[in-house]
């Protein structure tokens, strides 16, 4: 767990798939500036936190609850932390919630995918962000290549595994609190028309143009701009 800034008005951050706590090291001190005590966690299997070869959704949700002792001013989920955040809600209970580039996809009829198939994709994942890689995706910063980097090497496949094997997905309705989606600009995860149907629902929806599926990486100006914006219509 990472922490920044102090008080009682918190942001509690839950990092993507391969990620870690670290994902937020700029967006963590944008926020404290802005006067919260920002929580960074490390979900199951990622960062400092144990592997969990048996896990489940609700697993990943506790890690989530475990992080504070009273509920967040906001909360922002990027990507798989966006689907764990959209689980804890109903007991986590946060004033305001941030979902990063996450599609929302419904309930599927499909059979697991093969632990085999699952392990050997998440492997090469695992395998290819490396700073050098990572070094070429446009507006990265050194240490957002070195922050990656670390946390995937120490992602556990394993509990990653375990997570997609049993999770089906869940139904998205009307947000029960004021909600932002921030999508890439193109995303690969919220197409314009899944955007417009979220938007539908009730969700406020805003795009960061020319930023990747990290989204404040090489755009956090833009990124905060959007929070903003959203923090002060609401």
């Amino acid at each position: 767990m990472l922490t920044w800034g102090s008080g009682d008005r918190v942001a509690l951050l839950v990092h993507g798939m391969l990620g870690a706590a670290s994902q937020y090291h700029s967006v963590g001190p944008a926020l404290a500036a802005r006067g919260y005590r920002a929580v960074a966690i490390d979900l199951p299997g990622h960062g400092s936190a144990p592997r969990a070869p048996e896990a489940t959704m609700d697993l990943f949700v506790d890690a989530v609850l475990a992080a504070v002792d009273t509920p967040p001013a906001l909360a922002i989920g990027h990507s798989l932390g966006a689907i764990v955040l959209s689980h804890a809600l109903p007991r986590l209970r946060p004033s305001r919630a941030v979902y990063v580039d996450v599609p929302f996809s419904g309930p599927s009829t499909d059979p697991p995918v093969p632990a085999a198939d699952l392990r050997e994709r998440f492997t090469t994942s695992r395998a290819a962000r490396t700073v050098d890689r990572l070094a070429t995706r446009p507006g990265w910063s050194a240490e957002d290549c070195r922050v990656e980097a670390e946390a995937a090497a120490r992602f556990d496949v394993e509990t990653a595994v375990a997570l997609e094997r049993s999770y089906i997905g869940h139904s998205v309705e009307k947000p029960a609190v004021p909600s932002l989606v921030v999508r890439a600009d193109p995303s690969r995860y919220v197409s314009p028309e899944r955007a417009r149907e979220l938007e539908e629902m009730g969700f406020w929806v805003r795009k960061v143009p020319g930023a990747g599926h990290s989204v404040w990486y090489g755009h956090l100006d833009e990124f905060m701009g959007v929070l903003d914006e959203w923090l002060e219509a609401t």
